[in-house]
């Protein structure tokens, strides 16, 4: 009998699912570090293959900040310049966990969709295989409609992209002073990655960065 509870006990926790947590409260950036801008732009790489290892909350952290982080609380400006500081752009995290969507106000992560889906971005990616290497990817996200009443249709489209490499740029960067790799993906079928992440359809995918361990 006691054979037959253990082993029930262990088919039991085989069939678990854990709890993915609804929201991460982040821990707080750092404004310095011991890498300095020039050696950053130095030994930045596009890197094709990762190590498996977890990222912690503190690069998680500090990553998401230097995309979209609040600098200033009166006025809310972030770490990225947008055109008129109207902020179009949404971050989303993706791990093993699910899609994050990340609040720069509050600092923090609430959960989009449930399970896994990086599976999916290397689909809709013709196959990019790193990008399910990567432990998390950094989605950079846009709603156009936000620049179109003050800028027109043109030109508040190309802020936007503008908007994007400003952001993407500072996660590539932050991710060298943390010791971590990453690479610009553009080669996906954007309406497919939207419906992958299950995000709303206001947002659009423009700019997807897998993030970890460079295996070189």
């Amino acid at each position: 009998m006691r054979k037959l509870l253990i082993g029930l006990f262990i088919l039991s926790l085989a069939g678990a699912s854990f709890a993915v947590p609804k929201e991460i409260k982040l821990p707080p950036p750092k404004y310095s570090g011991k890498t300095s801008v020039e050696e950053t732009l130095l030994r930045r790489r596009s890197y094709r293959s990762y190590h498996p290892n977890q990222l912690t909350k503190e690069q998680i952290s500090q990553i998401l900040w230097a995309g979209q982080g609040i600098t200033e609380s009166t006025w809310e400006w972030r770490t990225a310049p947008s055109a008129g500081a109207i902020y179009p752009l949404t971050l989303y995290l993706v791990n093993k966990d699910g899609v994050y969507e990340y609040f720069p106000k509050l600092h923090k992560l609430v959960l989009v969709t449930k399970s896994d889906k990086r599976p999916e971005l290397v689909r809709c990616s013709l196959g990019q295989s790193f990008i399910g290497e990567a432990p998390v990817v950094i989605v950079i996200a846009a709603d156009f409609q936000k620049n179109k009443p003050k800028y027109g249709s043109s030109r508040g489209i190309r802020y936007v992209y503008m908007e994007a490499g400003h952001a993407a740029q500072n996660i590539h960067l932050q991710a060298v002073a943390l010791g971590l790799g990453s690479i610009p993906v553009g080669a996906f079928w954007d309406a497919v990655a939207q419906s992958a992440l299950g995000i709303s359809k206001d947002m659009d995918p423009i700019y997807l960065i897998p993030v970890g361990y460079p295996n070189e």
